[in-house]
């Protein structure tokens, strides 16, 4: 009986300490730039905010779709607010938890910033407000 309950205090803690290792070491981590074009709050029993961001590299070209998740609520609020405009996504790659519990994907974002110019190419940039003119950075630097 005893070594039955050793046992699994021990499997107990081994559980929760690949699950601490898992949620505090990034596979990766990294910046996305785009345009947040869904965001939700999604979990039958564990919700978490779940969101896809539109990456464009050039205009004309294919959309590549960047799934994350959330954690944060305020920061949830604040990717709520920035929708429609463009934005750069900081995240975290998590790889090794177990359930959909902590999210759908393996990418948790951790901090927002609005970018207000895309760039087209090397040292040129569209200004997202329209009366803003466009110039080549090394125009603007002379």
């Amino acid at each position: 009986m005893k070594a039955a309950l050793t046992a699994f205090v021990a499997l107990v803690l081994l559980v929760a300490a690949w699950f601490a290792f898992a949620l505090n070491w990034n596979y990766s981590s990294g910046e996305r730039a785009g345009w947040v074009q869904k965001f939700s709050n999604k979990g039958w029993v564990c919700k978490t905010w779940e969101g896809e961001l539109a990456l464009v590299s050039l205009p004309g070209s294919t959309v590549e779709k960047f799934m994350f998740t959330v954690h944060d609520d305020a920061l949830a609020q604040q990717i709520s607010a920035a929708m429609g405009k463009r934005v750069s996504l900081h995240y975290e790659e998590k790889v090794g938890l177990p359930t959909s519990c902590f999210g759908d994907t393996r990418y948790f974002v951790t901090k927002i910033v609005e970018t207000p110019d895309i760039p087209l190419g090397p040292g040129v940039v569209l200004p997202t407000h329209p009366n803003a003119p466009a110039a080549p950075a090394s125009a603007a630097s002379q």
